[in-house]
């Protein structure tokens, strides 16, 4: 129904595509918050880090030694012809690449192995927490934007913990040592890298900010494309239907362009970097070389062994810089990426203070309840106080008024009851609450004013998986899992036996159109069931609610996807289904409900008739419309 599929207000993000790929730049909103709920994910990893930290240590000073010792190779031994030495120096430098490159391949190692695992962590708590945050904040957020939880943000939380934090940890080492090493073998000319390592930054500074914004407006562009294409997918039919493919196309076309001119800007402004830097290295090196050669020749005290050395620095010193620019970013968009997964994290949980569970009993001789060590028998209500209160079915509404938001108020003052038993059936136009009210039963939503009883017990008080597992619903919109067709109506009670399974598909009248499938009830089935027919998904459904045998059923249109002929031959089984239990129903057809206990017409969140069916004819009102034909039941 209208009233409960569309949450109020709509979603306050975008739609599908959203979030930054590993090239996009979002900034976070606390950036040291956000990184110590991260780095607690690491805290079970300390060893690991430790062993990390020191190889990034070695791997950067070999880095560092492995240059400077071009100095003692040409002043000590090449210019003097000592080659035995000069084998010895050369062994001596192998060996320090050798252990810089192994410690580089340990700590990526190690990296990997540590953000896999903590992503997969961070994945699970994710989902976890998901599946106790309540209906309304579903309601509230596009499938889309939860989704881009899961994959652009968590990819790149990972592309950091991979590459990017130890990156930027050894460029920074690496650039430190560097510079260290530069004044000790010639400050003058150290002075010149300084002046070009000023313009660098500016470099990176205009070039970099440019970067990220173009790199923003692409994603931005990209999220726009992808949104059009998921939208005209799921819509291809109406597109059809209507002749619509050229209009499509047209605004395909224009969205494309647009992607195109932001991606061309991005790539433009990201590949100018590089070439910028390089050049600018080039420059730096040249001069740094003829001003060496000149102090070389003229002073003596600057052998050719310190300015091969020193030219080799100054090779290295931007490199570390470039890197860093580019680190920066994807750092930035991962912590910005799991921000988001944090806020979902923190988001406040669905509240269940209910003390009151649902147990299995058995009956003594004395007719007294005691509560069963198996789980077969009838159920019972367990209080606090060990009192068992039997599960009867009796459901109560007390003057309830409820408000998806305190803007609006949806139901006012219902106030209605279902006995042991009774079939109770719900009747209106869309939107007037009759969904809304079966699912204020099950506590997927907090009334503001009133109460709602279950057997007597205020259903606040009942624990919502108890609560939950005494009722049956069959849905309107039917939702098959991937998996077989007998998994899917186990569904309703996973320890339900293959006959019992069977059985509930036989009392659904779903057995038979299960058989002429290609492996019956093992035939798998795969995106929600698309090889079936509406009608044959929906039996399956209601299949499903068979196996889980509640004492309350609630069907919420569950036969206005089946036609009239299905209808036919499934009603003996529903009539089954229903027998003995609690059962309320929602209307699409009036013809359905002709033998409810009672039926309520509501309108605008308020029940303006009931009766039974014959009464509320002989009232010629609002029912008597919409049973004749009157008037329209939407």
């Amino acid at each position: 129904m209208a009233d409960m599929k569309k949450g109020p207000g709509g979603p306050p993000h975008g739609g599908p595509g959203g979030g930054p790929n590993r090239h996009g730049f979002r900034k976070p909103k606390d950036l040291r918050g956000t990184l110590r709920k991260l780095l607690s994910y690491l805290a079970d990893y300390k060893l690991h880090l430790i062993v990390v930290a020191c190889m990034l240590v070695v791997s950067s000073a070999c880095t560092v030694a492995g240059s400077y010792l071009l100095k003692p190779l040409i002043n000590d031994y090449i210019l003097p012809g000592d080659f035995p030495g000069l084998a010895r120096m050369l062994g001596v430098m192998a060996a320090i690449y050798v252990t810089g490159a192994a410690c580089s391949y340990g700590y990526a190692r190690i990296m990997v192995r540590v953000s896999q695992t903590t992503v997969a962590k961070i994945r699970e708590d994710l989902f976890a927490k998901m599946q106790r945050l309540p209906l309304k904040y579903f309601d509230t957020h596009t499938h889309g934007e939860l989704m881009s939880r899961y994959t652009n943000d968590i990819e790149t939380v990972s592309e950091a913990l991979n590459n990017s934090f130890g990156s930027v940890i050894s460029c920074t080492l690496n650039f430190t040592g560097t510079i260290v090493m530069m004044l000790v073998l010639s400050p003058v000319l150290t002075l010149i890298t300084f002046g070009m390592l000023v313009i660098m930054l500016q470099v990176v500074k205009q070039v970099g900010g440019r970067s990220r914004r173009s790199f923003a407006a692409q994603q931005q562009a990209l999220g726009e494309v992808n949104g059009y294409i998921e939208e005209m997918i799921e819509g291809q039919k109406v597109i059809k239907v209507f002749n619509h493919e050229e209009t499509a196309k047209a605004e395909f076309r224009q969205r494309n362009e647009a992607y195109r001119q932001a991606g061309t800007r991005a790539q433009i402004f990201g590949g100018m970097m590089m070439p910028i830097m390089g050049n600018l290295n080039y420059l730096n090196y040249a001069l740094t070389c003829c001003v060496g050669a000149v102090f070389a020749i003229r002073t003596g005290a600057f052998g050719l062994g310190d300015l091969a050395a020193f030219l080799q620095y100054s090779r290295q010193v931007s490199q570390p810089i470039t890197q860093i620019s580019q680190q920066v970013n994807t750092i930035l968009s991962a912590v910005a990426g799991a921000e988001r997964i944090f806020e979902i994290m923190e988001t406040e949980p669905e509240t269940d203070a209910g003390k009151v569970r649902l147990v299995r009993v058995t009956e003594g001789r004395d007719g007294q309840l005691t509560e069963a060590d198996f789980d077969t028998g009838a159920w019972a209500w367990k209080k606090p106080d060990d009192e068992l209160v039997p599960l009867r079915g009796d459901v109560r509404f007390d003057h309830v008024v409820f408000g998806y938001n305190e803007e609006k108020t949806v139901l006012h003052d219902i106030s209605l009851y279902a006995k042991p038993g009774q079939k109770i059936a719900f009747v209106g136009s869309t939107g007037a609450g009759k969904t809304t009210i079966t699912n204020l039963i099950n506590r997927f939503y907090e009334i503001q004013g009133g109460t709602i009883t279950y057997d007597g017990i205020d259903v606040r008080d009942i624990a919502k998986e108890s609560l939950r597992r005494s009722l049956g619903v069959v849905l309107q919109d039917t939702h098959l899992f991937t998996g077989t067709v007998a998994d899917n109506i186990r569904y309703g009670r996973l320890d339900a036996t293959d006959e019992e399974v069977e059985a509930a598909a036989r009392l659904a009248g779903a057995d038979g159109f299960i058989r002429h499938l290609p492996e019956g009830y093992r035939t798998v089935l795969s995106g929600d069931g698309g090889s079936l027919s509406q009608g044959e998904r929906q039996l399956l459904n209601i299949a499903r609610a068979a196996c889980a045998n509640p004492p309350v059923l609630i069907l919420d249109e569950a036969t206005s996807s089946i036609d009239t002929r299905t209808e036919k031959l499934i009603e003996q089984g529903m009539d089954a289904l229903m027998s003995g239990r609690t059962v309320f129903v929602i209307a699409h057809r009036l013809s359905t409900v002709r033998n409810a206990k009672a039926i309520m017409v509501l309108e605008n969140g308020e029940i303006i008739e009931r009766g039974d069916h014959d009464d509320l004819i002989a009232q010629k009102g609002r029912y008597y419309q919409l049973y004749t034909g009157q008037a329209e039941l939407s």
